[in-house]
């Protein structure tokens, strides 16, 4: 079963160390997704997040964790019978791995690990500066208190097997990204990377999502009366894009790029930034009823 993933590892013409192990901790992933289909994860949980747009919409970015949302609220969530799959299902591909709980268990974020020190001495990687015993991890996220109106769809992929993954749909994925610019406490340039991404596609977020999850974590969570619109959202844009420091953006953006796409960085400003606002709000308003 490993020439398999061999197979697939070449198929990405990796160019250097950062590519190879990032298309490594890619495959992996992938295989991760079809145990969670194995366990029927997808009957209760979507997949979302930067990792579901590498892997369903192709954004061309690797990306480093699974994130996941409940359908439903459940403070019981437990990760440990879904662990109990994955694990299977990597040993029938070759992989020894483990796994474990990350953090307490009353959270409204739930996280796990997988931790593989096989794969890398098995396909010979040369990232692994020698060391055949170096750990992939594979970090798994679920929130347990998801915001509401998010709408989600099922997509059929091919590896390692037929499988099909039910995920966020990209308006309500862009809401949660929306979220994240404008209430995450650091400064993290894939955000920005995504956050251009989908302008240059015309996708529109979902506001009543988006709207649900400020109201439930942030700086806004107090603000009953909150109205989220095109003009709402091109203030606290324009404020938020005036204050990024644009190189610690693209420092933290780069190791995720291929080398063909590093120059597009260059353009990297509150100029750059602006412009694509301009082109979500207009959008919006060409959409509105």
């Amino acid at each position: 079963m490993i020439d398999i993933i061999r197979e697939k590892l070449r198929a990405y013409g990796a160019e250097n160390r950062l590519e190879e192990e990032a298309a490594t901790k890619e495959i992996l992933q992938e295989i991760a997704l079809y145990g969670l289909w194995k366990a029927d994860f997808f009957e209760t949980a979507v997949f979302q997040g930067g990792t579901s747009l590498r892997i369903i919409h192709g954004l061309p970015r690797f990306s480093e964790d699974l994130e996941f949302m409940l359908l439903a609220p459940d403070r019981d969530f437990d990760w440990s019978p879904y662990l109990r799959q994955l694990l299977e299902t990597f040993e029938v591909f070759g992989i020894k791995s483990e796994a474990r709980l990350k953090g307490a268990m009353d959270r409204r974020i739930r996280a796990a690990v997988i931790k593989d020190s096989s794969i890398v001495g098995q396909l010979e990687l040369g990232f692994a500066d020698r060391r055949p015993d170096r750990k992939i991890n594979i970090k798994l996220e679920i929130d347990v208190e998801p915001p509401a109106h998010s709408q989600d769809a099922w997509t059929l992929l091919d590896f390692p097997r037929d499988y099909e993954v039910r995920h966020q749909d990209l308006s309500s994925n862009f809401a949660l990204k929306i979220h994240a610019l404008l209430c995450r406490g650091f400064l993290k340039g894939r955000d920005w990377y995504d956050f251009s991404w989908y302008v240059s596609k015309g996708v529109s977020p979902n506001l009543p999502h988006l709207r649900a999850a400020l109201m439930q974590y942030g700086p806004w969570s107090d603000h009953t009366n909150l109205m989220v619109d095109d003009a709402w959202l091109e203030m606290e844009f324009r404020r938020k894009i005036g204050s990024v420091n644009w190189s610690d953006a693209r420092s933290d953006v780069h190791r995720f790029l291929r080398p063909d796409d590093l120059k597009s960085l260059e353009l990297w400003s509150e100029r750059f930034f602006l412009a694509k606002l301009e082109k979500l709000i207009a959008s919006l308003r060409l959409s509105a009823p």
